[in-house]
């Protein structure tokens, strides 16, 4: 059975509407979708550490529940959870103020089992955060070295801004590891000031990996491979609660649609096919539009049961 290995923060979303908070739920951009691939029967473990603290507890007991391998969350004596808040505008799109040590990261793990064609997903600051750099370009080397498919999800918020060129030589190693490359229009205005998916794909990406997703909220994702391939898909109309983790949710289900139609590395090397694509595509957009339908930042658990089951 192939598996998914997460590398990435844990942090608590405490999420506020009209200001006022309405729910606190464990989170963090990997950890999201590490726990929907969990609830959906994935073979999936997270790699991360976790304040010594009751919050810390919390999420390593939550990750358990929801299926997931904790082995490899770390806790150290002295560290305290990170805490975001989430603050939902009219639209239930969120503003984020986030509280966390960054200098003072921490990461200790061996290398967990990774075989030929296992998926690594990373992303978000923690993908570029020079402190514990040594620590996740260890995994990325090993991970190449195993013959795993390497996923990232750029997801730089805009509280890093100030940070762009003190980063940018860990993120473009990181595009050059990647063998799918997704972002969103606000990460790219971020980091590049650039708004359009063929300027991002064509300047910044595709030199590094070929296969890329361009999304950008409620307007049609975009997904370049190569000269081969460029074609748009609309997202699904969908009840929006909450969009904290659509983005999150989007790769456990691109992820997801690669494991059950056994998509492979050389797959990826060689060039995926429209049918792939669409195929991909469809399974991202459903399991964020799950997501997107209430306040958590993961799929329901009655969904994680539909996949577990082939129902969709």
């Amino acid at each position: 059975m192939r598996k998914v290995i997460g590398i990435g923060e844990t942090v608590l979303d405490i999420i506020f509407k009209d200001n006022k908070p309405v729910e606190a739920v464990p989170g963090g951009s990997t950890f999201n979708a590490i726990t929907s691939l969990g609830r959906c029967g994935v073979n999936a473990s997270f790699i991360s550490e976790a304040g010594n603290d009751h919050v810390g507890k919390y999420i390593i007991d939550f990750l358990k529940i929801n299926g997931v391998n904790a082995d490899s969350v770390s806790t150290f004596p002295d560290s305290k959870s990170p805490v975001s808040l989430a603050f939902l505008n009219e639209k239930n799109d969120a503003e984020y103020i986030f509280y966390k040590d960054h200098p003072h990261d921490q990461l200790d793990f061996t290398f967990p089992d990774i075989q030929p064609d296992d998926i690594v997903l990373f992303s978000s600051f923690y993908a570029v955060n020079p402190v514990i750099r040594p620590q996740v370009v260890g995994l990325l080397d090993y991970a190449r070295s195993r013959g795993a498919i390497i996923y990232y999800d750029v997801n730089f918020r805009p509280a890093h801004k100030d940070e762009v060129i003190k980063i940018t030589p860990n993120l473009i190693e990181n595009l050059d590891y990647a063998d799918i490359v997704r972002g969103s229009h606000e990460d790219f205005a971020t980091l590049y000031k650039k708004e359009d998916a063929d300027k991002v794909y064509n300047a910044e990406i595709s030199f590094y990996c070929k296969q890329f997703i361009y999304t950008q909220g409620s307007q049609p994702v975009e997904v370049r491979s190569g000269k081969e391939l460029k074609k748009s898909y609309p997202v699904l109309d969908t009840n929006i609660v909450s969009t904290i983790g659509a983005g999150d949710n989007f790769n456990a289900g691109f992820i997801f649609g690669m494991l059950k139609y056994g998509i492979t590395r050389v797959d990826l090397e060689r060039g995926l096919t429209e049918e792939q694509w669409d195929k991909l595509i469809n399974y991202a957009l459903v399991f964020s539009a799950d997501c997107c339908k209430d306040i958590f930042n993961y799929v329901s658990k009655e969904f994680g049961e539909k996949m577990r089951e082939g129902a969709l």
